[in-house]
């Protein structure tokens, strides 16, 4: 991406694409009062909306059906008449990739919008032994060019509607099982014990507060008690830094926080994340500690990448305590995952537990995420739609950074 920074659109910027002459309009990601607007459009009487919303709704994300005919305790002519009218589709699943540790990647492609063209993202499911966590992807590319993230040099191509991103959440859950009356695959790593998709968190392509409207509609799908029912303490929305739409986030989604933060002086996140020339450290740190519902049970999360000889000393960990003191504060310290072309190195495993110790010490609880997915360029920093059409050399390049790293 070589537009500067000034290039990169305000949240509701980027209007979401029409869709193409004859091409049906989908139920999902509209809200109960969007479902019964297409209802009455198509000449539903007035005093059985409410009655065929609620059915539709049930049907859609507690039952994850993905046909009308599917829908039993809705007259069979009202099926016909919303198969005629609308569509379930979900995205078309172009390629999963498992990584040896049980990590799954879904590249996923939507059909054109209009005059555009078929666009494709990638969206990561991470099993672990108490719960199973979905990074959902919220834009086609991204305009933000942080120096050590793959996705940052893929160009922004459009904004996801919310359709498609609820879309990557019924796409997981039914390849995992994950609604009544469907098992899950032979083999398949998930927690041993309840929801297999416990946990979203919107980290996957694209920064979610350029694309608000539809990331908030999708959200509160994703919280609703009878929708996907999860509870908005296992759903986190994470930013660069976009401090105007930091409010609004907590007022008006109430999920879970996380900030991608990687630096603490304002000279190298210009660098690193090249958004702080426009809202720099202090002012995103007041930001956060105005946070709507900010408390010692709703924590945020600072994420920190551990690069080699650049923001891993020890007077880095000091002064990353000295900011957020005051701030309810979790601090995940990211093994930096490398990528083809890259010039960072992860940091020495003595560093990052060096640098742990001193934050944890100070009071803030300081984990180490253990890399996930590398193998199928699934872990964080990773995702970039063109990923399975890496040539031959760059997959070697890749590997032997990782076996560098891992030395």
């Amino acid at each position: 991406m070589t537009a500067p920074l000034a290039a990169a659109p305000a949240a509701e910027a980027i209007q979401k694409p029409p869709r193409g002459a004859g091409e049906k309009p989908s139920l999902v990601g509209l809200s109960r009062a969007g479902i019964g607007a297409e209802l009455a459009a198509i000449g539903v009487e007035p005093k059985q909306i409410r009655m065929r919303t609620a059915q539709i709704w049930n049907w859609i994300y507690a039952r994850g059906v993905t046909d009308f005919g599917d829908m039993l305790n809705v007259s069979k002519d009202m099926r016909a008449t919303l198969a005629d009218a609308f569509t379930l589709a979900r995205p078309e699943i172009v390629a999963e990739q498992v990584s040896e540790d049980g990590t799954r990647k879904w590249l996923m492609r939507f059909p054109p919008r209009g005059a555009g063209r078929p666009v494709e993202i990638e969206t990561v499911y991470i099993p672990e032994i108490g719960r199973g966590t979905l990074c959902v992807s919220s834009q086609v590319g991204c305009t933000l060019t942080c120096s050590f993230c793959h996705t940052g040099t893929q160009k922004l191509v459009r904004n996801l509607t919310a359709e498609e991103i609820v879309g990557q959440i019924l796409v997981a859950r039914d390849r995992l099982g994950d609604f009544p009356d469907k098992s899950t695959p032979v083999g398949a790593a998930v927690p041993s014990e309840g929801r297999l998709v416990s946990n979203i968190v919107m980290m996957g392509m694209g920064e979610p507060l350029y694309n608000f409207d539809n990331v908030k509609e999708a959200l509160l799908i994703a919280s609703d008690g009878e929708g996907l029912s999860l509870s908005k303490r296992r759903i986190t929305l994470s930013t660069s830094g976009v401090v105007p739409m930091i409010p609004r986030a907590g007022e008006e989604i109430g999920s879970m926080l996380a900030i991608s933060l990687h630096a603490v002086r304002d000279d190298l996140r210009d660098i690193l994340v090249p958004l702080n020339k426009k809202y720099p450290i202090a002012e995103l740190l007041d930001a956060c500690r105005a946070y709507p519902g900010l408390s010692n049970a709703r924590r945020i999360t600072f994420e920190y990448v551990m690069l080699k000889d650049i923001n891993d000393s020890a007077a880095d960990a000091r002064e990353l305590v000295r900011l957020l003191r005051g701030i309810p504060a979790k601090i995940n310290l990211i093994p930096f995952n490398p990528w083809p072309g890259v010039n960072y190195q992860c940091s020495d495993w003595e560093t990052i537990e060096a640098f742990s110790d001193i934050v944890n010490r100070a009071g803030y609880a300081s984990p180490i995420r253990t890399p996930r997915g590398r193998d199928i360029l699934a872990a964080c920093g990773q995702l970039k739609s063109e990923s399975e059409r890496m040539r031959a050399r760059e997959r070697l390049a890749l590997e032997a950074m990782m076996a560098d790293s891992e030395d």
